[in-house]
């Protein structure tokens, strides 16, 4: 049977918020043999071919067994919860039921029941987000992404976005914080190598080369979150040796370069040399040089011979 789940009280509640329904033409007449069950007045069929996909998905990966189950049954009893979809121009852009639509293009189907809906960018996210957090689709990271689109193009605080979404504010600040990590941690996250556990676990280390390493250890060493919490616990006790370095300039010469920089600028010049680590990088040095209005640096342009038009 094809999945029968409700809208759920989340989304239903974003599409009387967020959005109107436009008004939808009666679906055409079919014979009963082809139609298990009628359609809500409130639903039309649309051509499967006009309907484009979600670009706010953040649903990336898709179990193609679980489709082409899907599609089995959508072939012998059809789609029993109709997509919803937004009119773009001559076309409809889907808001839900990527998967249903997925699964109606590899049965073949030419016309698929649909309710549309006039809905802004925001408000697709929105709804997407809401179907695939109710319906545990989504990983950790897609969920992350999501959120982070609501955050920078749509400018929401995660108080916001936990409203919208119906988790709590604690919930979308930890998945967010999981976007931090290195993209070798976030890789091993999508193979599903390490867990969203011991990514949270992995937050603890400031280092990303740290992250990365313990990341690995997991991978090799089959660590559990527990045994990596106990492991990362024992490296954040442990005394870190200083890191020793020398200053590849002597400080009475960084002092004199700096007077002499400040006689011929005329203004407060700081030098900081490059210094040498331990295990023979460099650390890169620093000049700063003060100004004290729009017109005093572009005297001190025109000193260093760099003309501004």
């Amino acid at each position: 049977m094809a999945i029968k789940h409700g809208l759920g009280r989340g989304l239903d509640a974003l599409i009387k918020d967020g959005t109107s329904q436009a008004r939808a033409q009666p679906a055409p007449a079919a014979p009963a043999a082809a139609a298990p069950a009628p359609l809500p007045s409130e639903f039309t069929k649309i051509p499967v071919d006009r309907i484009r996909n979600n670009p706010w998905q953040p649903r990336t990966v898709f179990d193609t067994e679980a489709l082409s189950g899907l599609a089995s049954s959508i072939r012998e009893q059809g789609v029993l919860e109709p997509l919803l979809v937004r009119k773009i121009g001559n076309e409809f852009e889907l808001i839900s039921g990527q998967r249903r639509l997925m699964a109606s293009r590899e049965a073949g189907l030419k016309e698929i029941p649909v309710r549309i809906l006039t809905a802004s960018d925001q408000a697709s996210l929105e709804m997407t987000l809401v179907e695939n957090i109710q319906r545990e689709n989504l990983s950790v990271l897609e969920e992350a992404q999501g959120y982070q689109v609501l955050s920078e193009k749509f400018t929401m605080t995660q108080e916001q976005i936990s409203a919208r979404v119906g988790k709590s504010r604690a919930a979308v600040a930890n998945a967010l914080r999981i976007l931090s990590l290195p993209p070798e941690v976030k890789g091993l996250m999508s193979a599903e190598r390490i867990s969203a556990g011991h990514a949270k676990v992995l937050l603890s280390l400031q280092v990303p080369q740290e992250q990365i390493l313990f990341a690995n250890r997991v991978v090799k060493e089959n660590l559990s979150v527990r045994n990596l919490e106990k492991l990362i616990e024992r490296v954040l006790r442990a005394p870190r040796k200083p890191r020793v370095s020398k200053e590849d300039i002597p400080a009475n010469h960084i002092n004199y370069l700096a007077d002499k920089l400040h006689a011929h600028y005329g203004t407060s010049v700081r030098l900081a040399p490059c210094r040498t680590l331990a295990n023979g990088k460099k650390a890169r040095g620093t000049i700063e040089i003060d100004f004290y209005s729009n017109d005093d640096l572009t005297r001190i342009l025109e000193v260093m011979g760099v003309t501004v038009g």
